[in-house]
């Protein structure tokens, strides 16, 4: 008895277990043979064709603001008016213009006297902030934090008022954290605290004193750096003049970095940089920090394409990708200085051309209006995307999803061994992030359609909010979220050509590509057709919001 009732529960629990499976798995959505027959418009050729345009040395990289960028921008705007697409940028262009505020150090404008001693600008020393001239009396103020809980005072014992600070950065200057936290200290020890008043960071407490600038001074780890430090900080600063990115520099206020070997003779040998005590270096600076600033422009690329049902053509579905990428690093090693971006995101840029253009001869007009949006500035920090749900061309709350495409045109061959390639997908395979995220309605289509269609793999393990990439946070649809506005984010994985002058357009696999692409188009479709808009009914993890 004992052993059949076993049985028996055992039965019950294996039945039990495959219809949960059988519940858990997509409710295929019918795809129509008009839908299949408008989404074979997009194909291998024309993905090909249009990345090896895009992704061209003739484009420079794309960087964000570029001649490149620029040309890239006016090819999709040629195409999409030969397609009949409604302009939705500015001034009925197909253009949102972003002005950029564009800061560059003057080498006319730039002196380090100390004493006697001049020092070389962009060799010997780099200007980080400021557009002023300073002088006065020098003083060592060791990392220049004040913490008052931990009894870290590092300009106790001196007055700094009027004077330049010396302080020794051993890690690279993030802000006005311009030398890394003390030993023993984590950002857990600053919380519950005011800054300016229980903690002060070593550019808040140097100006709450009174000194005139800072002067950091490279550790080890910055001096092996060098180069690439150089690389970075005789570059241009380049932002959104209208976006919030953070407290702005104070011009007044000089922040040089200079090199270990300076700065060793300055303070009198490397040991002095291990003391405990603040001191005065007994010699005067002379600092110039002075800047060019200039306004650029650059843009996204919106367009529509109008629904077909007379109420419901109010409402639109997004589409989108970043065009732009990482331009031109003449600093670079090797004799490739052009960072062509083709899986990064050509892919997206071209996969969402080709839709368009698929759609434009297609029978199949989806009710809603389609919105299709060209990201600038995404490498950046998502510029791009951030500025239109800021400061949107359309009525912006009547989006009810938002498709985003970066990174679709790479597989992983069978055997490949190559560590960097350890979380790229297959040639059946995509990452898709967000879709569950916010709305049951957008994850069941998404799955939907392409259990319907194809049934790639679709793999949502970077949906997990404790992913350490942090992949939810880094691409253009996070700031669609941001505005209540449901996502799905298609991706291929990280790979050795990621962010590097090798992605180029001959290692796409156009195949998969064309089969994602095609795969996308039909979940436009028929989230464009849906009776009522997609319900927000879950709330984003608490981890995936900032």
């Amino acid at each position: 008895m004992m052993k059949k009732n076993l049985l028996g529960i055992l039965i019950i629990a294996v039945f039990a277990a495959q219809a949960a499976f059988a519940q858990s798995k997509p409710k295929p959505i019918r795809i129509t043979p008009a839908e299949r027959k408008a989404v074979a418009g997009v194909t291998a050729k024309q993905l090909s064709d249009y990345l090896h345009f895009v992704a061209s040395d003739e484009m420079e990289g794309r960087d964000t603001p570029s001649r490149g960028l620029d040309t890239t921008a006016k090819f999709i705007g040629m195409n999409l008016s030969r397609w009949g697409f409604k302009p939705a940028g500015d001034d009925g262009t197909y253009y949102q213009k972003i002005a950029l505020r564009f800061e560059t150090a003057d080498p006319a404008g730039n002196t380090l006297k100390v004493g006697d001693v001049s020092y070389k600008f962009n060799e010997d020393y780099f200007r980080m902030e400021g557009n002023t001239t300073v002088s006065g009396p020098l003083v060592f103020g060791g990392n220049g934090w004040f913490i008052r809980s931990k009894g870290i005072d590092a300009f106790a014992g001196v007055d700094v008022k009027d004077k330049i600070v010396v302080l020794y950065a051993k890690g690279f200057p993030r802000g006005s954290n311009a030398t890394g936290l003390p030993e023993g200290v984590t950002q857990a020890d600053l919380k519950g605290g005011t800054k300016g008043v229980d903690w002060a960071d070593p550019v808040t407490y140097a100006k709450q004193k009174g000194a005139k600038g800072i002067i950091l001074v490279a550790g080890p780890q910055l001096s092996k750096a060098w180069p690439m430090i150089k690389g970075f900080l005789s570059r241009a600063k380049v932002s959104p003049e209208k976006l919030d990115t953070g407290t702005p520099a104070d011009p007044n206020f000089p922040i040089l970095l200079l090199s270990g070997t300076a700065g060793d003779a300055i303070v009198g040998g490397a040991d002095k940089f291990e003391s405990k005590t603040a001191f005065d270096i007994n010699k005067t600076a002379e600092i110039e920090a002075k800047a060019k600033i200039e306004t650029k422009w650059t843009q996204n690329v919106v367009a529509l394409w109008e629904g077909s049902d007379p109420v419901l053509k109010k409402e639109m579905v997004a589409i989108g990708a970043h065009y732009d990428h990482d331009g031109i690093r003449e600093n670079a090693q090797g004799p490739d200085k052009i960072w062509n971006g083709a899986d990064d995101d050509g892919s997206g840029t071209v996969a969402v051309l080709s839709i368009a253009e698929a759609l434009s001869h297609s029978a199949v007009k989806p009710k809603r209006s389609i919105l299709f949006v060209w990201h600038c500035g995404e490498e950046k920090g998502l510029w791009g995307s951030e500025y239109f749900n800021k400061f949107p061309t359309v009525d912006i709350k009547q989006v009810v999803a938002q498709l985003n495409i970066d990174m679709i045109g790479r597989s992983k061959p069978a055997g490949d061994t190559e560590p960097k390639n350890a979380e790229l997908s297959g040639p059946n395979m995509i990452y898709v992030i967000g879709k569950d995220m916010m709305s049951s309605t957008l994850g069941n289509v998404v799955s939907g359609v392409n259990a319907g269609y194809l049934n790639l793999d679709y793999d949502t393990r970077y949906d997990d909010p404790n992913d350490k990439n942090r992949f939810f946070f880094r691409s253009d649809h996070f700031n669609y979220a941001q505005n209540g506005i449901p996502v799905a984010f298609w991706f291929d994985g990280v790979h050795v050509d990621y962010h590097q002058p090798s992605d180029t357009a001959d290692k796409i696999d156009y195949v998969k590509m064309e089969k994602v692409t095609r795969t996308i188009m039909l979940t436009l479709f028929k989230l464009g057709d849906l009776p009522v808009r997609p319900a927000i009914d879950k709330e984003l993890p608490k981890e995936l919001r900032r």
